[in-house]
């Protein structure tokens, strides 16, 4: 199991390559766009702000190459939003246009906080080969502020006081909103998945 992990800096990248470890994988780190020419499969931490991620990935030169890469992708909590199109935060970003819609902020309320910070549990929509042997119900860990648009690519959704689209497909792009490196059995299964889709 080949899985190659961007290292841009602005990602969780240790606690993922760990949680990838465990699970058997061979993990590569990288910021050098040829690599992810060749990689099997991908994936997209990140953390912090959409901003500063965009213009990390452009002085890469990491837009393109992730915008063509046609083998599985899976994008970790803010990775998940810049799949999108586009982000009301910073003033407003352009993002990597893969799925369609524009991230928003989370409208705080008193039974709603921002940040979503803990766990929240798991609301099946579809079924899934990420979502293999993960149940309605089943418990997975938030920090965000900023939330993606619900809707057709959403295969699983937590409820914070609006549907949060927790997990989201658009044919070989994956997103968790949540952090799967901490959310226990749940979110082990689903990296397990990620790295039996076939490349």
């Amino acid at each position: 199991m080949n899985v190659t992990l961007i290292g841009y800096g602005s990602g969780n990248v240790a606690s993922v390559r760990f949680a990838l470890e465990r699970l058997g994988a061979r993990v590569r780190i990288t910021a050098d766009p040829a690599d992810l020419d060749e990689a099997e499969r991908i994936i997209l931490p990140g953390v912090g702000a959409a901003g500063y991620a965009m213009e990390r990935l452009k002085a890469l030169g990491l837009v393109e190459p992730i915008r063509r890469f046609q083998r599985p992708l899976l994008g970790v909590c803010l990775g998940q939003q810049l799949l999108f199109d586009s982000s009301a935060e910073d003033g407003g970003v352009d993002l990597l246009g893969l799925i369609p819609g524009r991230v928003e902020a989370i409208a705080p309320a008193p039974s709603r906080p921002s940040p979503h910070m803990g766990w929240s549990r798991l609301t099946l929509r579809r079924d899934d080969p990420l979502l293999d042997g993960v149940k309605d119900g089943d418990w997975a860990y938030f920090v965000h502020g900023y939330v993606c648009p619900d809707g057709p690519a959403t295969i699983a959704a937590a409820d914070y006081g609006l549907a949060v689209p927790a997990v989201v497909n658009s044919a070989n792009r994956w997103g968790c909103q949540f952090h799967p490196e901490r959310s226990a059995a749940a979110g082990a299964r689903i990296l397990k998945n990620f790295l039996e889709t076939p490349a």
